[in-house]
């Protein structure tokens, strides 16, 4: 098998053993990358010099006996962490030559563990869409169909997994960002609970619901990143200063008679056939490994999406307004006077979707304004995050789809962006509530496209969320399944 086809854990044996360096990894990763990204465009950037750098000083780790299960396992990131001297744009003209003068928090976990940085992953313009169609950098290919979406905004580090160009890649998730793109290209997505890692060095979109986690090809690899990102961090107010569970433990594949919570309102008329296929045969499977199925509600899903596009653009317009041409990024030339240079700096280098979600935070912040849309929102958004909390009262873990259809046609929702934001309906409210989810493969389209379930756990119920997904990934082979090369 080709180092680049192992899951981490498997590769970490692998190194552990001597059998492999992570040089050897790293180059066959490196020459994959080489060989196959004209076709997907999952990388803005790639860092031959520096991944190489890294494999040989995890090289020496290993052979003087102080490896950890991440040293010498190559990784990507999303072009949304800050990375101290390489280039970092969140896909967007305005920071098309910003070089970070500091690391996120997340990343220098993982530099801690003596981890390969392959570089950054391509993703929607300040991670605003649900396809990587919004990118400056241009449009992300699904390995699995060429011609359609990967999903977004992390289409890369999903394309990336699907298309063995990385053996694990971190992501965002403000609405989905993880969860729909690991759906769509048949990867393991996980969304921890806001708080439980830290958003510091990540550029910020929707910063009350924003929240960094891994893509993965397995859950235990899943786990593995959880594991190194997890944990309080005093330079971010929102991380939670709460112990860190041993995750790995809690893959046991002993589920029998958990509880799973089935929400009526995600069950809806207009569900593709192929993911109501999945979501049949996903139930089917978990009653035979012993769990029990309870039908719940959660009454104010119906009000998810407009509240999430009132309270994530109102924050946008807050966080975008430091991108002015003035401290960094781009900067227009001839301007005459400060404000004609801030015009067009932020026309030049913002693009469509961006601009479209900061005019709508502006509108709903404006005087007269706020009352009618912010605080009306931010009031269903705690109705939301009750209707959870009540459900957890009787459940363990909810089952839903990840998306209403398998990966679409690029092209074929750009210009409508009501449908675009559909696309998120079943994912939005997870992150209103400020809880954990998962996406995992469990399916196929009747064309070959992925199909992933999505699992829900009260907060900081990673663990439960892991150990139904484990059990539910020993039981099946959707996991195996790869994108043709």
């Amino acid at each position: 098998m080709d180092l680049f086809e192992l899951t981490l854990y498997e590769l970490h044996t692998k190194l552990k053993s001597r059998e492999v360096s992570s040089r050897e990894a790293t180059s066959a990763m490196l020459n994959r990358i080489s060989a196959s990204d004209a076709r997907f465009n999952a990388f803005i950037t790639v860092t031959p010099e520096k991944a190489l750098a890294d494999a040989d000083a995890a090289d020496k780790r290993i052979a003087a006996g102080e490896m950890s299960t991440l040293t010498g396992i190559p990784l990507a990131l999303k072009d949304i962490f800050l990375t101290e001297g390489i280039l970092t744009t969140c896909g967007s003209r305005i920071l098309n030559n910003f070089i970070p003068p500091y690391s996120a928090t997340s990343y220098e976990k993982l530099k801690e563990q003596g981890v390969v940085l392959l570089g950054k992953l391509n993703q929607d313009e300040f991670a605003m869409g649900s396809s990587n169609e919004s990118s400056a950098s241009g449009v992300v290919h699904n390995p699995w169909n060429t011609d359609c979406i990967p999903g977004g905004s992390s289409g890369g580090s999903a394309a990336a997994i699907a298309a063995r160009q990385a053996t694990a890649t971190l992501g965002t998730d403000t609405g989905g960002s993880i969860r729909q793109p690991a759906s769509h290209c048949g990867c393991v997505g996980l969304k921890p609970t806001y708080g439980r890692v830290s958003r510091y060095g990540v550029i910020a979109y929707a910063s009350s619901l924003d929240q960094v986690g891994p893509l993965t090809r397995d859950v235990t690899d899943s786990a593995i990143m959880l594991q190194a990102i997890a944990g309080h961090d005093s330079k971010d107010s929102t991380s939670v200063n709460i112990a860190v569970p041993d995750y790995r433990a809690a893959l046991t594949g002993d589920i029998k008679g958990l509880k799973i919570g089935l929400p009526k309102e995600y069950f809806i008329a207009g569900l593709d056939p192929d993911v109501q296929a999945a979501m049949d045969n996903t139930i089917a499977t978990y009653r035979r490994l012993g769990a029990e199925f309870v039908d719940i509600s959660l009454p104010h899903t119906d009000y998810a999406v407009a509240t999430y596009y009132l309270i994530a653009t109102a924050e946008a317009s807050a966080n975008l307004a430091r991108y002015d041409g003035v401290r960094f990024g781009h900067r227009a030339e001839q301007t005459e006077g400060l404000l004609e240079m801030y015009s067009k700096s932020r026309s030049q280098g913002f693009g469509t979707e961006v601009k479209r979600r900061i005019m709508l935070g502006t509108y709903a912040l404006s005087s007269g304004y706020y009352d009618a849309y912010y605080v009306k929102a931010q009031k269903v958004r705690t109705l939301i995050m009750r209707d959870f909390i009540q459900a957890f009262e009787g459940v363990d873990v909810i089952l839903t789809p990840v998306a209403p259809t398998p990966a679409f046609k690029i092209g074929e929702k750009f210009n409508d962006p009501l449908q675009m934001y559909l696309s998120d309906i079943f994912t939005i409210p997870v992150n209103l509530a400020g809880t954990c989810a998962m996406s995992l493969p469990a399916g196929l389209s009747s064309n070959g496209l992925p199909i992933g379930v999505q699992l829900i756990a009260k907060p900081f119920g990673e663990e439960t969320i892991l150990r139904a997904a484990h059990a539910f990934e020993q039981a099946t082979e959707w996991h195996t399944m790869k994108a043709p090369l």
